[in-house]
């Protein structure tokens, strides 16, 4: 692989091992993997005078110049005064990843996945989705040359299922729900033929990709990391991104702190926040979840183990609330600051909750993230103001 010259390889988050850039998995344990790195020292003014992940290429597993790109990243960071002065802190910013080609946080992920499979010598890249990874996965692999194929349920929105065509690439649309096409995407690449390369949640460069969400939000802030970031959370390798970027950006000098950093998830679907409020090490697995909040429908998250120990090493928690608080986080999202669906409006919900409980000083600076456009899910909200007589 073409790599940078502080990458080393992958290290696994639960024993430790060390392996090489194409395992998916740690060999000896299964544990999630992530980045293991000769951390440079550095200052604003060693870094490429340049916006997007490329930005921080001393941090990043490949060299900008060798990475398949859509122009993913420098995404905004939007003030939202009223829900600050609301939750009672200093400030709140929105870090909307909305703006990313195919309006979802999963752009910066597949970027990287995709880029180490091409490396790798893929002919397809396939993954299981609950719609908008199967739909950057399909944007990528385009990019790239190679094909691509996702793995999806039935309930996955139609704009994704069209847009996963749009881009070129094959789909499976799976009867039931998300752990229904899990196991379709496993008995499919059991059988696979060679070159086909699964970049499917948990994989340790999704896992790098996320971290450049933390090392622009601590870039926006003039490289003061928050206080505290609150995170939709399906899979939970976004949470260990964000953990292990804040931690990267600190070790090298860029930031002096990192931040505590909080799993907001739907109360039917909570496999993360529960375990994390009740001290486990690994989520229980949601036998029935049921939430309109389709990205975040994750019964058996694939880095749950490790978005606990990030948590945990970040001093946040999690946090569950209703379907009915979070259509309310996103409509009210909207009308305070970005365009928010139900995705980025658990996020609302989430800090509301979490406000109430007291986890935020008044001094605190709060980034909460919006994964996906919010007109991806508009449907949903409009459903939503119509039950209101609106």
């Amino acid at each position: 692989m073409e790599t940078t010259g502080a990458f080393r390889g992958l290290i696994c988050t639960a024993c430790g091992a060390a392996t090489d850039s194409t395992a998916d998995r740690c060999p000896d344990c299964g544990g999630v993997l992530v980045g293991d790195y000769d951390g440079p020292d550095l200052t604003p003014a060693d870094l490429p005078d340049t916006s997007g992940p490329g930005r921080y290429e001393p941090l990043r597993p490949f060299p900008q110049d060798a990475t398949v790109t859509l122009g993913e990243g420098a995404t905004p960071m939007v003030p939202v005064p009223d829900l600050a002065d609301e939750l009672g802190v200093d400030s709140v910013y929105v870090k909307d990843e909305g703006r990313n080609p195919t309006a979802s946080l999963d752009d910066r992920k597949l970027s990287l996945s995709v880029t180490a499979a091409a490396q790798r010598g893929a002919e397809r890249v396939v993954t299981s989705s609950t719609g908008n990874g199967a739909q950057a996965n399909a944007a990528y692999a385009a990019r790239a040359g190679i094909e691509s194929k996702g793995f999806v349920p039935s309930r996955c929105p139609f704009l994704n299922k069209a847009m996963v065509n749009v881009h070129g690439g094959d789909m499976r649309v799976v009867e039931g729900r998300y752990d229904d096409a899990v196991s379709a995407f496993d008995d499919e690449v059991a059988e696979a033929a060679d070159g086909w390369v699964p970049v499917a949640p948990g994989h340790p460069f999704r896992i790098e990709g996320a971290k450049s969400v933390a090392f622009e939000t601590a870039d926006d802030l003039d490289w003061t990391a928050p206080d505290a970031v609150v995170h939709p959370t399906g899979h939970g390798e976004t949470l260990v991104g964000l953990e292990h970027g804040f931690r990267a950006a600190a070790d090298s000098g860029l930031t002096d702190s990192t931040p505590r950093i909080y799993a907001a998830q739907p109360d039917s679907t909570a496999a993360v926040a529960d375990a994390a409020r009740e001290g486990a090490s690994e989520p229980a697995a949601i036998e029935h979840p049921d939430t309109i909040v389709g990205p975040l429908e994750v019964p058996d998250p694939a880095a749950g183990a490790a978005a606990l120990d990030s948590l945990d090493r970040s001093g946040g928690n999690g946090v569950a609330v209703s379907d009915k608080d979070i259509l309310a986080g996103a409509v009210d999202g909207c009308e305070m600051g970005p365009e928010t669906g139900a995705t980025g409006g658990t996020a609302i919900a989430g800090a509301r909750a979490l406000a109430e409980e007291g986890a935020f000083d008044d001094t605190d600076v709060v980034v909460l993230v919006n994964p996906v456009a919010g007109s991806k899910e508009a449907d949903l909200l409009r459903s939503h103001l119509m039950s209101q007589g609106i």
